[in-house]
């Protein structure tokens, strides 16, 4: 059987699964807030701040959001943060 269902919604795509275990959002995404996917059926929701040269601006974001939308706890891709990629 299945043990864990993780989905993470692409801006601008339909969602094919809309229940789980943990929804996983790259943030921020202007076609995708997280605020579209609060009301679906997941038991966890994290944010991930998206990578790349905003990845400071996107962090701060992602950690600014889930203090004040506690259903969001913050996801981070430890690996590029310390350089392994």
């Amino acid at each position: 059987g299945i043990d864990w269902i993780c989905v993470s919604p692409k801006a601008g795509e339909a969602l094919a699964i809309v229940r789980g275990d943990e929804l996983k959002l790259v943030f921020p995404q202007d076609d995708a807030p997280p605020a579209r996917f609060e009301n679906l059926a997941f038991r966890h929701f994290f944010l991930q701040p998206m990578d790349g040269p905003d990845r400071e601006a996107n962090t701060r974001a992602a950690i600014n959001y889930c203090l004040t939308h506690p259903q969001w706890r913050l996801s981070l891709q430890t690996h590029k943060i310390i350089g392994i990629d």
